[in-house]
């Protein structure tokens, strides 16, 4: 007889991991992090997948929004301010497929998506990665 049952995480441990791979980060890095909003949601929606040709919700676990870091002004404009989002079931399936640890695939997405703050590209991040083995 089972003691309990076992769930998928739910939005908040998503959440969780995310504060950890981000306090985990260089303080050189956090400390330009401060302003930015994390939020995990189901999915991206439905326009978002539109404006970046995406059309299976299943292939974005997560997206910088906002302008990088070098090109905010001091004068706060109105805009949104810059936003981490992550996507709880993209990231689970990936997580399902890959064989890594959750923790391990919230911190590297949360390594590339920091990284379009300070305003690499994905190629920029791609040969870095390749770069460091």
């Amino acid at each position: 007889m089972s003691r309990g049952q076992t769930f998928a995480p739910d939005i908040a441990a998503i959440e969780r991991l995310a504060d950890t791979a981000i306090a985990g980060l260089p303080e050189a890095f956090r400390v330009h992090l401060k302003d930015v909003v994390l939020r995990v949601e189901e999915f991206a929606d439905d326009q978002v997948l539109a404006e970046l040709g995406i059309e299976d919700p299943f292939d974005l676990s997560g997206l910088y929004s906002g302008r990088p870091m070098g090109e905010q002004s001091s004068m706060p404009s109105g805009e949104l301010p810059p936003m981490i989002h992550l996507y709880r079931r993209p990231l689970l399936d990936e997580w399902a497929e890959r064989g890594v640890s959750l923790e391990e695939l919230v911190t590297h997405v949360i390594v590339h998506e920091v990284g379009h703050h300070f305003g690499f590209s994905d190629e920029d991040m791609h040969a870095i990665e390749e770069g460091a083995g």
